[in-house]
């Protein structure tokens, strides 16, 4: 009897249908988070106590509607803490002569632009340039601050392309064994992300260990997440992986745009998810004094936890399947699958 070749196809039409879920997912999330921008409740301050202050808030907040949250600041001095707490993303103080406007663009580029853009109309109606004053700047080596969000990219591209790596090189191995390479693998990518942003790209003028750090934490999160959900997912892993720290995670990190500049679903993942985390904690670390520090390091203890937990589930649910299951078929059908996985991982683009 002749073979019909209807086997093979359906094979690699199931096989297609990840690319085309990448396609559609990249596609959704990336253009609904970064195409158009709009400022959503953007936090700034009008510096000033007297009455005429507070009437001139109340006048760019209406002409705002929901762009802008205003709200007053006593003096020069409290706008620029707020402006380093992140608190606010721009501050404009009145003047007759020269309005000046209070940015810190290390926080966020896009959220100073913004600002400057709500509030140079302003001055112009009252016939005077505004001037502009950055409070806290990005190093001249990263004049937009966005080279974090890049560093990002490159430390999640060697965390979960690895994963693929280990499904399929590791299939054979005990999950212990493979946890192992999982810690390995992570301080690799770690100590390659501190090399981008040290004396590579000097984006990190000063706390690189700091940075490292964080980047071994980070990278830890994924590779263990990953590791436990290829025990269950299998082929579908690439795709799971792309989801959790490519779609959802670079549109929410803050790195390109604040919360303030996005719809609330992705501001909403920004306070939990954790490449935000990543960003949010090397940036304070970098450029505002540590602010908001501990809650960024937490979050990345969190995701490597989760991370743990799942891989001990994981190795658990091995242990009851090689029980009942004949070790060299599961063996050979685990390798086949992760093989496939990691050739669609390494054909994959951010």
């Amino acid at each position: 009897m002749t073979a019909t070749p209807h086997g093979p196809l359906r094979h690699v039409l199931i096989h297609l249908v990840t690319p085309l879920l990448m396609c559609l997912g990249m596609g959704l999330a990336y253009m609904s988070a970064f195409v158009t921008p709009e400022p959503h409740d953007l936090p700034v301050a009008v510096v000033g106590t007297d009455a005429r202050a507070h009437a001139f808030a109340r006048s760019v907040a209406d002409g705002a509607g929901d762009a802008l949250d205003v709200r007053t600041l006593g003096s020069r001095a409290e706008a620029v803490d707020a402006l380093k707490s992140l608190d606010i993303s721009g501050a404009y103080v009145p003047d007759a002569k020269s309005p000046e406007l209070l940015v810190a663009s290390a926080g966020s580029d896009m959220s100073a632009l913004a600002t400057e853009k709500a509030f140079t109309p302003v001055a112009a109606a009252q016939g005077m340039p505004l001037k502009i004053t950055d409070v806290a700047a990005p190093v001249d080596d990263d004049p937009t601050g966005q080279g974090l969000f890049f560093l990002l990219v490159a430390v999640s591209i060697g965390s979960y392309a690895s994963v693929a790596a280990l499904g399929a090189a590791g299939a054979g191995l005990r999950m212990r064994t493979r946890a192992a390479l999982a810690a390995g693998v992570s301080f690799a990518v770690s100590l390659i992300g501190a090399a981008l942003a040290g004396p590579v790209f000097h984006l990190a003028h000063h706390g690189l260990a700091g940075v490292w750090a964080m980047a071994w934490l980070y990278s830890a999160g994924i590779l263990f997440i990953g590791l436990g959900l290829h025990t269950f997912l299998k082929r579908w892993t690439t795709l799971a992986m792309m989801v959790l720290f490519v779609m959802l995670n670079f549109t929410s990190s803050g790195g390109l745009f604040r919360p303030e500049l996005q719809n609330g679903f992705y501001g909403s993942l920004h306070s939990f998810w954790n490449g935000a985390g990543f960003v949010e904690g090397v940036r304070g670390h970098l450029y505002f004094a540590g602010h908001d520090l501990a809650r960024s390091v937490w979050t990345l203890l969190a995701w490597l936890t989760a991370g743990l937990v799942l891989t001990a589930v994981a190795a658990l649910t091995e242990r009851r399947r090689a029980a009942v299951d004949t070790p060299g078929d599961a063996v050979e059908e685990e390798t086949d699958e992760a093989g496939e996985e990691e050739e669609m991982e390494e054909s994959v683009g951010v």
